[in-house]
């Protein structure tokens, strides 16, 4: 089945609605400190408080997914999504905000891993680091839609951005993954916590925390250090997740050619040198640029993961996936409560400790790829 076949669009599609929830609030940080009346490190756990109960559901989402029917299990989670992002708009208070938005990162665990294990099952093994690709393309589309829209709504009012999240869940839910829910009997958990499923984790996590999860850095040094409003912002991003949306297919290719070990390293260096770079821009359209290029490499990044995620464990493979996500997702967890508040202390500082990490990445991707298939 070629990647481009019309029966694996809703899984495609599918791959909108986590990122676009997750970078929505960026654009918005001013507007949100101004309503609740908090501090950056306190609106910066609208990042950490989505993406922790993600990441520890994770570990367990894709097993379960796996048992009770992905196609049963993904639309109620769309629908669990929608209510939560109403909960988010009409938050009273900073406390009822950050619980909105757990729940919200709590449901998303049930998505990309079911979605991105779907893929594997239909996919030829040769051509499923192309339709990752795809697959991930669409999932810049949410990146690049959650900043246009983050900061349209912080230019005006931002909770209308959490509205539009609830209207695309329901929109969602509608369209579930095509097929029959799938029963499977005790998916094999041991797999995952072999020594290499753990060292790709801890690959993932310094990634997360640091190069391909810097966006909210740009986007706080956009809106602090550089006086940009919340719409020029989302500009900014958005051409980041134009380029992650477009080469997509070209990243999957790469992988299918490259190998997980080669594409891995290429990517994480790339991305890494670009953030480490970031704090030396003084004006909006060079930011856009090197984040252009960032950001595509951040998505190779992904790819990379993804794709060996649906290959390492094929009697569960809905597990392998959420277990490499639980990784990464901690990491997007983690990364804003360590450098948000180094940030406000250095902004030289916050860049170069992001871009760092992918040293961290390099050397665990290259431990891990010999342990097992490397390719």
């Amino acid at each position: 089945m070629e990647s481009r076949d019309w029966r694996l669009l809703p899984l495609y599609i599918g791959g909108f609605l986590g990122p676009f929830g997750t970078v929505v609030i960026v654009p918005m940080f001013p507007e949100l400190r101004d309503s609740f009346d908090a501090s950056s490190g306190a609106v910066g756990l609208g990042f950490t408080l989505y993406f922790l109960p993600f990441a520890l559901l994770l570990t367990v989402s894709g097993t379960v997914g796996e048992r009770f029917g992905r196609r049963r299990t993904v639309r109620a989670t769309y629908l669990v999504y929608a209510v939560s992002s109403i909960g988010c708009a009409i938050a009273p208070d900073l406390a009822t905000f950050l619980v909105a938005r757990l729940v919200q990162g709590a449901a998303n665990a049930f998505i990309t891993p079911l979605l991105v294990a779907g893929l594997a099952d239909v996919v030829p093994d040769e051509k499923l680091g192309r339709s990752v690709g795809v697959y991930s393309s669409f999932q810049a589309v949410g990146t690049g839609l959650g900043p246009i829209i983050g900061g349209l709504a912080a230019d005006t009012n931002w909770r209308w951005a959490f509205v539009f999240t609830a209207a695309a869940s329901v929109v969602l839910a509608a369209f579930p993954p095509p097929g029959e829910p799938r029963i499977v009997e005790r998916p094999p958990v041991r797999p995952l916590l072999s020594r290499r499923m753990i060292t790709l984790g801890v690959a993932v996590l310094a990634a997360a925390m640091g190069p391909i999860g810097a966006a909210f850095l740009i986007g706080v040094f956009a809106r602090d250090e550089l006086d940009l409003s919340g719409g020029q912002t989302g500009v900014v991003l958005v051409l980041g997740a134009a380029s992650a949306f477009a080469l997509g297919p070209v990243w999957g290719r790469l992988l299918d050619e490259w190998g997980t070990r080669r594409a891995g390293i290429v990517a994480t260096v790339a991305v890494s040198t670009v953030v480490a770079a970031i704090s030396l821009v003084g004006a909006a359209v060079p930011l856009a640029l090197l984040w252009t290029v960032g950001s595509a490499a951040a998505a190779f990044v992904v790819v990379v993961f993804q794709g060996e995620g649906a290959r390492a464990v094929p009697d569960n493979r809905g597990g392998a996936v959420s277990s490499l996500m639980a990784w990464r997702f901690a990491g997007h967890g983690i990364g804003p409560a360590i450098l948000l508040p180094i940030f406000e202390w250095s902004t030289d500082a916050a860049f170069l400790i992001a871009g760092g990490l992918g040293i961290v990445t390099v050397v665990a991707l290259t431990s891990a790829t010999s342990l097992g298939r490397s390719r």
